[in-house]
């Protein structure tokens, strides 16, 4: 295994693990910035407010993504795993 392999599959699973976190990440941003500005103009600075939307936003995302991300790391994980015998010689 050379120094290229490893940086490779290093690349790779940044890459792979920044598209599954994006619309995640995403979401909450927006989600953020919508009860932020409800919060400015009601002028309620409630903790509570500003957490659970988020939390519930993300869940719901996971839930509609979360069979495409399990099918992104399968596919990563069995090239990694088929690719172990090229990588020893």
């Amino acid at each position: 295994m050379t120094d290229a392999t490893v940086l490779d599959i290093s690349r790779r699973a940044l890459v792979l693990a920044l598209t599954m976190l994006a619309p995640m990440l995403g979401v909450g941003l927006v989600v953020g910035l919508v009860v932020a500005v409800f919060q400015a103009a009601t002028q309620i600075h409630e903790m509570t407010l500003t957490f659970i939307p988020k939390i519930l936003a993300v869940a719901v995302v996971v839930a509609v993504c979360g069979p495409w991300m399990l099918q992104q790391l399968v596919a990563f994980s069995g090239e990694l795993l088929r690719s172990i015998p090229y990588m020893v010689r």
